[in-house]
């Protein structure tokens, strides 16, 4: 399995910020060829001493391969959502892929 990670910095405008993301960039979002499971964050990002951290929003994509990523992010879906994104991250973003695997223990 491999994960798109998204983290949305604390926008200008964080009620434009939810209404564009719910109204349209979920929509966007969920047309990616190859989406397995697509979750995102709900209410405030918080760090371990329970201080708000500068992330509004964490979105998690899961795709069955890096390769699936790069390909839906190539795909013209995917360029649609990726331009979507300057349209209402006003605060900034972080892109993360990766693989993952279950933790050893």
């Amino acid at each position: 399995m491999a994960r798109l990670l998204v983290m949305y910095r604390t926008p200008v405008d964080a009620a434009a910020f939810d209404r564009h993301y719910s109204d349209i960039h979920i929509a966007l979002a969920q047309k990616l060829p190859g989406l397995r499971g697509y979750r995102i964050s709900h209410g405030p990002v918080v760090g371990p001493d329970g201080a708000v951290a500068s992330c509004h929003l964490v979105a998690i994509l899961d795709f069955d391969d890096v390769a699936a990523v790069t390909a839906a992010l190539a795909s013209p879906e995917g360029q649609a959502a990726v331009e979507d994104v300057g349209r209402f991250a006003t605060g900034g973003v972080d892109i993360l892929i990766f693989d993952d695997r279950p933790a050893a223990g």
